[in-house]
């Protein structure tokens, strides 16, 4: 996310990034250590989100009163759950890679919903060299399934966002394209995506 927080950063944003230690815990677990984390380092300030993949999925679990939310942009989301994590988290090495929070994507229907006014941001390059899901697991999408080689556009979707975009993204680096940077910008200073004409 270093791209993005430094776009962020020139266009007036103060910028906070953090990883968190998703081969190894449940998302419920991991989403109080993220929220400890904002909560030390924001205080009282109000805070905007901006999240890739699982993240989004995190950020829906931090209804924290301690947190000022403002708006929250999720990249690429797994909203409604992966049908390539449910087809996959059988799969003995699928389980030790990606661990429990990985596991729990399988199923998205209980989660809670964002704690903030959200928009999502869905790619759409269903195959690119450097996202090696793409030439890999990425090809049990079939050919009618719009996706960005790790999460189809549909499961990006989630009821009560107030806008959503597509991108001719792939999921990996979907953070790095500038047009989404651009997008990012406009739905934190003003709830919305720009509009775009031809």
């Amino acid at each position: 996310m270093k791209r993005l927080a430094t776009y962020l950063r020139t266009h007036g944003f103060e910028t906070f990034s953090r990883s968190y230690p998703s081969r190894r815990h449940s998302i419920s677990y991991l989403a109080g250590e993220v929220a400890d984390w904002i909560s030390e380092h924001a205080g009282d300030r109000p805070v905007h989100a901006v999240t890739h993949s699982m993240g989004g999925v995190i950020v829906r679990h931090l209804h924290d009163p301690r947190i000022r939310w403002g708006r929250i942009v999720m990249l690429a989301p797994p909203n409604r759950g992966s049908q390539l994590a449910a087809g996959l988290m059988r799969n003995p090495v699928f389980r030790w890679y990606y661990g429990p929070a990985g596991a729990e994507l399988a199923n998205g229907g209980q989660w809670p919903v964002p704690p903030a006014p959200f928009g999502v941001i869905a790619g759409t390059r269903s195959l690119a060299f450097s996202n090696v899901t793409s030439w890999t697991v990425g090809r049990r999408f079939s050919p009618l399934t719009r996706n960005d080689g790790t999460v189809a556009v549909e499961e990006t979707k989630l009821d009560g966002m107030t806008d959503f975009a597509e991108v001719d993204a792939t999921h990996t680096w979907i953070m790095n394209d500038v047009g989404v940077q651009g997008l990012v910008v406009s739905y934190l200073r003003d709830g919305a995506f720009p509009i775009v004409t031809s």
